[in-house]
């Protein structure tokens, strides 16, 4: 199998978790930003992740992969009950979280972006998302200030830092693609609780973190 990839993407480590968290063999494809046929030419349109399966289909939509790969052997990994209050959680914190780490991600040096052409068209897509850039990084402590009672209250939701209820359920892949993306943020600390769920769990799905490219 196969699993095209951005490798800045959330919903593309959602789908590399999977793999990572049952220990499943996949080669890991980078699409360039401005790679507009090749995605097409799978799923009829620019996306990621794609999974090419054993039998040489295409499957789009990162939680379509997780629980395509979690149920092929017939031992799901994804078995425990998911908590509302985690949702509600991302949600919240989704207009404070773009922004910290939307602007960095343009910057750094993510195979998808490594040509001219592909960085420039993945910043003007990210500019017209979430806004100026630059002033979105001048802003980074005013983000950090809002984003602090938030992660103090997910450190009171996390039961255990191998799984954030327990037990491993789609919670898990839904949470760590965020605080993945948070560690290239370099002046944002996480709680001890926190820091220690996203290490194991980047450990766990075999998912790098981003630390060594945090600005």
């Amino acid at each position: 199998m196969k699993l095209f990839i951005y490798q800045h993407c959330p919903f593309c480590v959602k789908a590399a978790m999977i793999f990572g968290l049952k220990n499943i063999a996949v080669e890991k494809v980078v699409l360039m930003e401005d790679d507009i046929d090749t995605p097409t030419q799978m799923v009829g349109r620019k996306v990621a992740p794609i999974l090419q399966k054993a039998d040489g289909s295409f499957m789009p939509e990162s939680m379509d992969i997780v629980r395509y790969i979690d149920q092929l052997d017939g031992k799901p990994h994804l078995s425990g009950a998911t908590n509302p209050a985690i949702a509600e959680w991302l949600d919240a914190v989704k207009n404070i979280t773009a922004p910290l780490f939307i602007p960095r991600f343009t910057q750094a040096p993510f195979a998808e972006i490594a040509t001219e052409s592909a960085r420039e068209r993945y910043i003007q897509r990210m500019t017209n998302w979430v806004g100026d850039l630059d002033q979105l990084l001048a802003d980074t402590p005013l983000y950090l200030q809002q984003l602090q009672p938030h992660l103090a209250q997910l450190a009171t939701l996390i039961q255990s830092e191998s799984a954030v209820n327990g037990t491993l359920s789609e919670d898990d892949i839904h949470l760590f693609p965020t605080l993945r993306s948070l560690t290239i943020v370099k002046a944002l600390v996480l709680p001890q609780k926190v820091r220690a769920y996203v290490e194991t769990m980047a450990k766990l799905s075999q998912v790098e973190l981003l630390d060594s490219m945090a600005v």
